[in-house]
């Protein structure tokens, strides 16, 4: 599953490989907060562009990229349905291309930082926050369950979904939902008493 949307670290000598990781996370959070904010279509395929030149920089294979932004084919074509039909479509355009544009970025991010880096950078970051209750490395494990999740989900969702076209039964929401569903709580299930039986996450 390396291919797919997380755990897609790639060694490479570029500006951003060489950037810490903390920083590049607050530079992944400004772009993100400026595809929501910064008002317009053109604005919108203009952030999508630079990530598309970040992607092309850091020399992401293209048919792994593709394959990881192809889960949001439906979300993109739901959204950019309601946004024609509600606001037109420049505000569909600003809406898609900067929805685009930040799971691009992230892919990038993934691409260029190592999951340990993301985890360490996240445990200091939160570390002032002790004072308040936080607990930075539990919050750091959380965050790299999640990492490891969504892979596996995608990959009972593949599973799913030809077991389901196998049967003739591809067309059918119950086939593909409520197997997915119960192999899904089954892992986060297996994942939790493995958490338990190390003692990890008691209090």
């Amino acid at each position: 599953m390396s291919n797919l949307l997380v755990g897609a670290y790639r060694p490479g000598t570029t500006l951003l490989h060489r950037l810490p990781a903390g920083p590049k996370l607050g530079l992944l959070a400004v772009f993100g907060v400026a595809t929501v904010a910064v008002p317009g279509a053109w604005p919108a395929v203009g952030l999508l562009g630079v990530a598309i030149a970040l992607a092309l920089w850091v020399r992401m294979p293209l048919r792994s990229t593709v394959r990881a932004l192809r889960p949001l084919l439906l979300v993109v074509v739901v959204v950019t349905a309601f946004q024609v039909w509600q606001q037109g479509w420049p505000t569909a355009i600003h809406v898609v291309a900067g929805l685009l544009a930040s799971v691009l970025a992230a892919l990038v991010f993934t691409a260029t930082t190592a999951i340990d880096a993301m985890l360490d950078a996240i445990t200091t970051g939160l570390g002032p926050f002790r004072r308040f209750g936080v607990n930075p490395e539990r919050f750091a494990l959380a965050f790299s369950l999640v990492l490891r999740a969504i892979p596996g989900i995608l990959e009972i969702a593949q599973e799913t979904r030809a077991a389901a076209k196998a049967r003739g039964l591809e067309r059918s929401p119950r086939a593909l939902l409520v197997p997915m569903a119960i192999r899904t709580v089954a892992q986060a299930y297996e994942t939790g008493a493995a958490l338990h039986a190390r003692g990890i996450g008691d209090d």
